[in-house]
């Protein structure tokens, strides 16, 4: 993400996602740093095409990629992470569906 500086406090959890290991998730969907993008570019594109996404957790995932240089930013069916996976790739991030 543009800057090396963060113009803001590191974000506070606000909710915690437990996985069911019964649940069986087909594939992930990883978001890698690339430095060509704002932190408000990747909140729209998480909130636009990422079920059940809102901005505080799209910002949580954001300075997460910024400061760790990856994250997972959605689990679930093969198909559906693909599908993320295109649209974010669509909108320049660098992604990988594992």
């Amino acid at each position: 993400m543009a800057g090396t500086e963060t113009p803001f406090a590191p974000p506070v959890t606000t909710e915690t996602t437990s996985v069911d290991v019964g649940a069986k998730l087909d594939a992930r969907v990883i978001v890698f740093n690339c430095e060509c993008h704002t932190y408000e570019q990747v909140i729209s594109l998480f909130c636009q095409y990422i079920p059940g996404m809102n901005s505080t957790k799209a910002f949580e995932l954001a300075w997460k990629i910024d400061h760790d240089g990856e994250a997972i930013v959605f689990a679930g069916a093969l198909e559906q992470a693909e599908e993320i996976a295109a649209k974010l790739a669509g909108g320049g991030l660098r992604v990988a569906v594992q």
